[in-house]
C-alpha cells in the first residue's frame, strides 16, 4: 500500500527557487491539481516536486501568496484586493492562465 501524499509539496520556478506550499492550497491552480493527482501518472504527483519551466521566482512567490490569500478568504465576503505590482501584472495574468487559477 503506498503512503499518503504529503500535506506539502514544492513548486520550483524556471531560475531554481523552491516554493513549500499546502497539497490544498496549492491545488486550487487546476493545472498543479492535475499534476498531482495520483491516477494521472505523472511524475509530480510521485515526488511531490513541480517544476514550472515558464514561471520565474518573483511570479511563482506571487503565486503562492495569491493560493494561500484565495484558501483564507474563500468564504468570506467584502475581501480586501490583494497588492500586485504593477511591473508584475502581465506576467502574473499569463502564469495564473497557465496554471488555471
Amino acid at each position: 500500500m503506498p503512503a499518503p501524499p504529503s500535506e506539502y509539496v514544492t513548486l520550483i520556478s524556471n531560475d531554481g527557487f523552491g516554493f513549500i506550499v499546502r497539497r490544498d492550497s496549492a491545488c486550487m491552480a487546476g493545472a498543479i491539481k492535475r499534476m498531482l493527482d495520483p491516477t494521472s501518472g505523472f511524475a509530480e504527483a510521485v515526488t511531490g516536486r513541480c517544476l514550472f519551466e515558464n514561471i520565474n521566482g518573483v511570479v511563482m512567490e506571487k503565486v503562492c501568496e495569491y493560493l494561500y490569500y484565495n484558501d483564507k478568504h474563500k468564504d468570506a465576503k467584502d475581501v480586501p484586493d490583494m497588492e500586485i505590482p504593477p511591473e508584475l501584472c502581465l506576467e502574473l495574468l499569463m502564469a495564473a492562465d497557465y496554471l488555471n487559477v
